[in-house]
């Protein structure tokens, strides 16, 4: 279901206003946020999404073989398949005999 279009002016240095409700409905109304632009030439649509920056020291949590271990700990741990240690002593005991 699409929403009513929200008429926006373009600016003489071409800025666009997105309206106050709409900014805190999508959370846009953070300083520095940023938008993903992308244009259709054929239909002529120009589509906007939010867009979250990732800083470059944490750019390797996002990289696809990072985020492929993170599901599958996410499985072992739903699954059980984990082990759980009350003291780093005990953590080293059980390396040393494993």
């Amino acid at each position: 279901m699409s929403a009513e279009p929200v008429f926006l002016s373009v600016s003489s240095r071409g800025t666009i206003s997105l309206p106050a409700a709409m900014r805190r409905k999508l959370r846009l109304d953070v300083p520095g946020v940023q938008l993903a632009a992308t244009l259709d030439e054929t239909d002529k649509v120009i589509t906007l999404r939010p867009h979250v920056a990732i800083p470059a020291d944490q750019a390797w949590f996002w990289t696809p073989e990072w985020q492929a271990g993170e599901r599958e700990a996410s499985e072992d741990i739903a699954l059980g398949r984990t082990t759980y240690f009350d003291s780093d002593e005990e953590f080293t005991r059980w390396l040393e005999t494993h």
